[in-house]
């Protein structure tokens, strides 16, 4: 509950309601929803209102979910699987397919390291459950290297930033734009990124308490449909956009633009073929031993939102 404490909820700027208007409470990644939305010029006149609330990885922002601190965040196919085992009571309501090659081990730039086969005995940094942890159990597997045959340490994105900088870790699973600045920087380089490992799959995941409320639902299916259209107009204009979500988030503007510009990300509305991607992934993580019982997820998916790009 402290980390729930924590977590600072921003009213979104340019923003104008009614009153009687319905609020979205709405948990974001860095560079993630907000951050496009507002490099698009879609937060503006909006007929329901948004708090947002701005978490450093996936595992803080799916506790928030769980405890209804939130209505509905942005969430990798991996922890939203983690966090549903363990009891949350959330459903995915609308999928962004994108190219996982941004998701990623990455190492130092001379380290000696130069496969997955090589990471046996060694340390990786990544934070428990999140999509980085599940590309580094995969690419173990494919070379044969069972999970407890590593030195797993659960960071912050930030943490472990600093710990493969300094020696702490050897490697770091992680996800862009993470991994797009490493590279950008000249200080890391990428040992095996998640093309072939992962789905590329990210999720808007929404409480079962805001899907029950007919106007929290609505204001939704308008909200997902304005993520929808933000990044297209994103891909439209990928220089431009790069360099305002740059000043915006803070990264460099080379970093920002491999980030985005790789993923060729498209928001869609749930169907069979990402459900059984899904449950390919729910069967993974509990062959690991990270869910405890076989988990079945199409009912952990709700299909009455349609995105209208």
């Amino acid at each position: 509950m402290k980390k729930l404490l924590l977590f600072f909820a921003l009213a979104a700027s340019g923003i104008s309601y009614a009153d009687e208007a319905v609020t979205l409470r709405i948990a974001d990644q860095k560079g993630n929803m907000r951050a496009q939305l507002e490099a698009s010029g879609l937060l503006k006149n909006l007929p329901f209102h948004i708090e947002w609330a701005e978490f450093p990885a996936a595992a803080p922002l799916a506790e928030a979910l769980n405890a209804g601190a939130v209505d509905v965040g942005i969430i990798g196919d991996a922890p939203l699987l983690f966090s549903i085992a363990a009891g949350s009571q959330v459903k995915a309501v609308a999928v962004d397919k994108s190219d996982p090659i941004g998701t990623a081990i990455v190492v130092n730039k001379d380290s000696a390291l130069r496969n997955a086969a090589d990471l046996k005995g060694k340390s990786i940094g990544t934070g428990r459950g999140s999509i980085g942890h599940f590309v580094a159990l995969k690419a173990l597997a494919q070379a044969g290297i069972k999970a407890d045959e590593v030195h797993f340490r659960y960071l912050t994105p930030g943490d472990a930033k600093i710990a493969l900088a300094s020696g702490a870790i050897d490697a770091w699973a992680t996800w862009d734009p993470y991994t797009a600045l490493a590279e950008t920087s000249a200080t890391g380089r990428v040992l095996v990124n998640g093309r072939g490992l992962t789905t590329g799959n990210s999720f808007l995941a929404a409480t079962d308490s805001a899907l029950n409320d007919n106007a929290k639902r609505e204001a939704l299916q308008s909200y997902v449909n304005l993520l929808a259209q933000a990044e297209q107009r994103a891909y439209a204009d990928i220089d431009g956009y790069s360099a305002t979500l740059a000043k915006i988030i803070g990264f460099p503007p080379e970093a920002v633009k491999l980030s985005f510009s790789r993923r060729q990300a498209h928001w869609q509305s749930i169907d069979t073929q990402t459900i059984a991607q899904q449950q390919a992934t729910a069967d993974f993580y509990q062959q690991q031993g990270l869910i405890a019982q076989p988990l079945k997820v199409e009912p952990t998916f709700y299909r009455g939102i349609q995105v209208v790009r």
